[in-house]
């Protein structure tokens, strides 16, 4: 688990094919790699990943094809700023909320405006992820614990301070880029538990709606 307050921003070292995967080497500029060992995790940009490899300078991690396929770990090349957290301990200060490190999905960034001394961005997320985005709610952006300041269907708004911006790599972020999103873990939870016993069921034969609004009127849910 991690909070999604960024401890350091580090440099992709290398990307090495491994059969039907990868392997990355991050350089760890200013965190501090001292208390990691084999098999801890480090969120890279909002994603989990193990150690393996710890050269000195940073770590190796392998990446698989699912991480790959739901993230915009693809788009990572040789020599690009990542955000780097290493996994929460039980006394770690949780600023942030809780944070999985498991992508749910890619969002795209339609947009950047100063907004007094921060920046405001606009994000479109994938159709299914947007149901779990509320105003005032939390979401991870690129590994980024931030709250959603406003929602329009699947567009939402952030707002960026200046200390966010200097200590992450949302200052290099441009309109039309992929990001990471990871959104908030009570959502995801709440709706599994609404679906009761219908959770059994499973998918096979049957798309499943999820919770709809007739769903939650039909529970008392909605008057």
């Amino acid at each position: 688990m991690f909070t999604g307050i960024i401890e350091a921003v580090g440099t992709v070292r290398s990307l090495e094919s491994r059969g039907s995967d990868m392997r990355v080497t991050i350089r760890s500029g200013e965190l501090d790699l001292g208390d990691v060992k084999l098999g801890d995790s480090i969120a890279v940009n909002g994603i989990c990943l193990t150690v393996v490899c710890l050269p000195g300078d940073g770590f190796v991690a392998d990446v698989s094809n699912e991480t790959v396929g739901r993230s915009a770990f693809a788009d990572l090349k040789v020599g690009s700023r990542v955000n780097l957290e290493k996994a929460l301990t039980p006394t770690t200060r949780l600023g942030g909320h809780l944070v999985s490190g498991h992508v749910d999905g890619v969002g795209e960034l339609l947009s950047l405006s100063n907004d007094g001394r921060s920046v405001k961005m606009r994000i479109q997320a994938p159709a299914e992820l947007a149901k779990y985005i509320a105003e005032k709610g939390s979401i991870t952006v690129d590994g980024v614990s931030l709250t959603v300041n406003g929602v329009n269907g699947r567009v939402f708004d952030l707002n960026i301070i200046p200390h966010t911006m200097r200590s992450t790599t949302l200052i290099d972020f441009s309109a039309g880029q992929h990001i990471n999103l990871e959104v908030d873990l009570v959502a995801r939870y709440l709706e599994r538990l609404l679906l009761g016993e219908r959770a059994a069921q499973g998918t096979d034969g049957d798309k499943g709606e999820g919770i709809t609004l007739a769903f939650l009127a039909q529970h008392g849910f909605m008057k």
